[in-house]
């Protein structure tokens, strides 16, 4: 890989890191401004599919094999945790016969659910809800993944009817063309609605994207996204014009977005000076993905309880009023809690990856980091091989050059 193109992938990093603060702001304000300043779940999706193809040229049950292990590690240790935590508060699955519901925590098939009035009835579910509600994006992210050999073969033998047929499929389902069973409304419609961002992955790694003129992507891309606006605007409920409420404007609007960015994928050294010094911040976001986008939700549960203990001090009240009502607050406060739970747990995502553990992963592993003595790569550098200077880059082994970015997760 060339440092052009490595330093463009770190332009991908940035995209990702941008993707997970987001989510957390989406989450913390609720607000349906956040899905269309920047529309995360669909960027991720696309982002994941240019890291998917990239690796696809290895044999593809060993692809499968290290992309499942990098997912079900963190995914493991997060699901162990929120149902020993239910257990303490009086919870049993075998009192309402969902033990199935529980093996889905573990493996990301389907999405879990957890009943109001479980167990003994002394325990309050609400908050294992919402911290199994982001477990859709793992669900969808696990079945794109499974797909995506069979689904790059065929966007390799007919690259444009494989990119769009999701939108088209997403559209037929919004207008009811093709009715789905109960059962397969939630990943079908997952999957029609981020489809074609996956396989835009595809066609940016490629370089079919490439290929076509920046302008015409510059005008083809927002034009998809005012359709997507336009039936945003006719089919609007309870959230306004939240597009995580609306399956076909989100496809619309994402695949249009994510075309724009992806598009323009400009150099790291291209990016303005401010950005360039978040690097740190974003090595860090990208090596512990999987463990940020996991653990926030439940840890935004954990800010109300913060919240409950500083309401108490009249001072805090009385010299900034309001701030104690306001989810700010709670935006501020989740990050070093998120920051807690990178140190307590996050190195499992190393472990999942075949690297050496580390606490704070805001440099790029070193040569001897991983556990196989190879690096993460397999190769004689880590996956953060473009960071390495042109030298190193240049007398390095073909293989050391791994087409993969430092902090690959699941988005």
């Amino acid at each position: 890989m060339s440092g052009s193109e490595s330093s463009r992938d770190r332009y991908l990093d940035l995209l990702r890191s941008i993707a997970l603060v987001r989510v957390v702001a989406y989450h913390t304000f609720a607000g349906a401004v956040f899905s269309l300043v920047f529309p995360a779940m669909g960027v991720m999706f696309a982002l994941a599919g240019v890291l998917m193809a990239r690796s696809l040229r290895r044999p593809a049950g060993t692809v499968l094999r290290s992309r499942a292990r990098r997912v079900l590690v963190p995914l493991w240790v997060y699901a162990a945790t929120v149902l020993a935590l239910l257990v303490a508060q009086g919870w049993s699955p075998g009192d309402d016969g969902s033990w199935g519901q529980v093996l889905l925590w573990f493996l990301p098939v389907g999405d879990p659910v957890f009943p109001e009035g479980a167990g003994s009835g002394t325990v309050d579910p609400s908050w294992a809800v919402q911290a199994g509600e982001i477990l859709w994006y793992v669900r969808a992210y696990f079945w794109f993944m499974i797909l995506s050999p069979v689904l790059l073969r065929a966007f390799r033998a007919r690259p444009w009817p494989v990119l769009l047929a999701p939108l088209v499929l997403s559209g037929l389902l919004a207008l009811g063309v093709v009715p789905l069973p109960s059962w397969a409304d939630a990943p079908v419609t997952d999957f029609t609605t981020y489809g074609s961002c996956w396989i835009l992955g595809f066609a940016h790694q490629s370089g079919m994207l490439r290929r076509i003129p920046r302008r015409v992507v510059l005008v083809a891309g927002p034009a998809v996204m005012v359709l997507g606006l336009g039936w945003a605007s006719g089919h609007q409920g309870e959230a306004g014009w939240d597009l995580n409420e609306i399956p076909f404007a989100q496809a619309l609007w994402s695949f249009g977005f994510s075309a724009v960015l992806l598009r323009i994928s400009p150099a790291w050294q291209e990016l303005p000076r401010p950005l360039r010094f978040l690097d740190g911040a974003v090595t860090l976001l990208n090596s512990r993905a999987m463990t940020v986008y996991l653990w926030h939700n439940l840890l935004l549960v954990g800010t109300v309880l913060l919240v409950d203990v500083l309401w108490s001090s009249d001072v805090l009240a009385t010299a900034v009023p309001g701030l104690l009502e306001s989810p700010w607050l709670s935006f501020v406060l989740v990050w070093p809690l998120l920051a807690a739970v990178v140190l307590a747990v996050g190195w499992t995502e190393d472990l999942a990856a075949g690297r050496r553990p580390r606490l704070w992963p805001v440099r790029p592993a070193p040569a001897s980091a991983s556990v196989s003595g190879q690096g993460a790569t397999g190769s004689g550098l880590p996956a953060g091989s473009w960071l390495y200077p042109r030298s190193v880059r240049e007398t390095a082994p073909p293989a050391a050059l791994s087409p993969r970015s430092p902090g690959e997760g699941p988005g």
